[in-house]
């Protein structure tokens, strides 16, 4: 059978694209040639990615202007808190109130696949090998190795005053820009043996300076942090508070007034509903049925300071209807069906039949 072929090679890749290892059920004489799964509850995951700066002011900041000749400094610490933005992810979770079982009699050969909360992945064939998506890469922290004590030297620290030692500092920053300067135009007394060395020698006086002024201008330190929140879309939502924000202190609680409100809103966009026959009469469903999920739909969407920061279009199994498929199209002796479910809202992906 060549789709059995192109199962097995697929099986491979999903195994390791999905984030859950899948498990293949078969009937046996042991369970009693009966299979159990269940059907998924679409949830969310969502995540917020917000940063905190730090500026921190250098203990001579009040001497950048006499011996650095520059304005721009920091003169007093502060931290402050920035929402950047956030990713809204679809994910799911087994319906314990949907639990189906499918019998077989002994010599029937069908299988299932499903994940490790026996959520039904696919029948007769391996699950579709999606990579399950994942949260962009938040943005890496700006943290300054900046080390002023290194960069302090013993004629500095013993000059006795707060102005000495500033005077002495700013010496010792126009001194490091004269060393490298005659290194880089070949003019130093004692060069160094070869381009490695010359790298090396020149990205210790470019950290010293940096340290040294620093002393002056201070620092700003840029750390990025991310809060998840898992809810259930179960219907429509208007402007429910997720969480809070403040500038001052970062993510807060719902209820800390100090921060001001992200607001979640969920509008049902379609509601799943049951397939009818030519007449326009609702199909009954087969005994036994194998079941699946026709999901609705919604747009998940959050707002921040009068602001959308995130929208999402979701197909929701919990606002659909349940249906079935007759189990004998599995065992079909000459062209059995296979079919893919969405691992999400437990409705069908793809169906078809085996070819020889």
């Amino acid at each position: 059978m060549k789709h059995t072929i192109l199962s097995a090679i697929i099986a491979t890749c999903a195994i390791t694209a999905m984030a859950q290892l899948p498990i293949q059920l078969q009937p046996e004489k042991f369970n009693d040639y009966a299979l159990n799964y269940y059907l998924p509850q679409t949830t969310t995951e969502i995540e917020f990615v917000a940063s905190k700066t730090t500026h921190k002011a250098g203990q001579y900041y009040k001497y950048a202007r006499k011996y650095l000749g520059t304005t721009d400094v920091i003169t007093e610490d502060s931290e402050s808190w920035q929402l950047e933005g956030a990713t809204i992810l679809v994910r799911s979770r087994a319906n314990t109130e949907q639990r189906y079982q499918l019998t077989f009699k002994a010599g029937q050969t069908p299988y299932i696949f499903v994940n490790e909360e026996h959520i039904i992945l696919s029948a007769n064939t391996a699950p579709d090998p999606f990579a399950i998506d994942t949260f962009p890469a938040t943005a890496p922290n700006i943290v300054n190795d900046i080390d002023m004590t290194q960069a302090l030297s013993e004629e500095i620290l013993m000059s006795g005053s707060v102005a000495k030692m500033a005077e002495m500092a700013a010496k010792q920053i126009y001194r490091i820009r004269e060393s490298r300067m005659d290194i880089l135009t070949g003019e130093a007394d004692n060069m160094p043996a070869d381009g490695e060395s010359m790298k090396i020698i020149i990205e210790q006086l470019d950290r010293q300076e940096k340290a040294l002024t620093a002393m002056f201008t201070g620092y700003t330190t840029v750390e990025y942090t991310t809060k998840r929140i898992k809810y259930t879309p179960t219907d429509d939502v208007e402007n429910q508070i997720l969480l809070r924000f403040s500038k001052h202190q970062g993510f807060v609680a719902p209820d800390n007034l100090s921060g001001n409100p992200i607001y979640l809103s969920v509008a049902v966009t379609e509601r799943g509903e049951y397939p009818l026959d030519n007449k326009g009469i609702v199909k009954k469903v087969p005994k036994g049925a194998l079941a699946y999920n026709i999901p609705g739909k919604a747009v998940m969407s959050l707002r921040y300071d009068n602001k959308t920061i995130a929208r999402k279009e979701l197909s929701v199994a919990q606002l659909g209807v349940v249906f079935g498929l007759d189990p004998a199209l599995l065992t079909h002796k000459k062209e059995p069906t296979y079919i893919i479910f969405n691992p999400h809202t437990g409705g069908i992906m793809q169906i078809g039949t085996i070819s020889e």
